[in-house]
């Protein structure tokens, strides 16, 4: 079994990887964790992870710039293999990008990445910190995790979030002066906004969960 982390130039590699490698041994299943901006070792992958750092606009060029990464990915998605988003990966699961300019994303999820605008002014844009999830939806990846206003903390640093056209999209939010998407996943594709790789407990848990998931 294997576990691709795509490597486009815009993500947070080594913590990921770190995240990762050690669900799989916690896991006990022998699954191979490989860091790769080879399309067709992605495409034949087990389940595929896209990280994401910076803005939209950017991350999707340098995804567009490793050649057939993007039919890769369509590959994966449309065999119906797990697919993970994080972050900026996350958004370019979106219909649409608006941050510098309107911006076509892997429209796996309908919607639009927009400017986070808390109703809150005294809220800092970007939001950058520790926030529990409210559940929206159910879904396996939501499997065991104390969620709520008394449940584990996930880690956000972002300034665009995902509206998506679909409610039933959405699988849990965040509170930052109103709700923030957090979660989302529709069929074998899914994606937080959040960092599961630096939220400790709630990360790993969840990661642990997308490792055991069957769509």
């Amino acid at each position: 079994m294997t576990i691709a982390i795509i490597d486009y130039g815009a993500g947070n590699l080594r913590s990921a990887t770190k995240a990762f490698e050690l669900a799989v041994t916690r896991s006990g299943r022998p699954e191979e964790v490989r860091v790769t901006a080879d399309p067709e070792f992605v495409a034949k992958a087990d389940r595929v992870v896209l990280p994401g750092d910076g803005a939209f606009r950017d991350c999707r060029a340098n995804l567009d710039a490793v050649s057939g990464m993007i039919e890769a990915i369509a590959a994966v998605i449309e065999a119906g293999r797990p697919f993970f988003g994080i972050c900026v990966g996350m958004q370019l699961l979106a219909s649409w990008g608006l941050e510098h300019g309107r911006t076509r994303g892997l429209d796996r999820i309908r919607g639009e990445v927009d400017l986070i605008r808390p109703a809150d002014p005294a809220l800092k844009v970007p939001h950058m910190g520790w926030n529990t999830l409210t559940a929206v939806n159910p879904h396996p990846l939501l499997d065991g995790l104390p969620l709520g206003p008394d449940g584990l903390h996930a880690f956000f640093l972002h300034a665009y979030a995902l509206t998506a056209s679909d409610p039933s999209d959405v699988v849990a939010t965040a509170d930052y002066g109103g709700p923030v998407t957090a979660i989302v996943a529709r069929g074998n594709v899914a994606g937080t906004q959040f960092h599961p790789e630096k939220s400790q407990k709630l990360g790993l848990a969840l990661i642990a969960n997308f490792l055991a998931w069957r769509p």
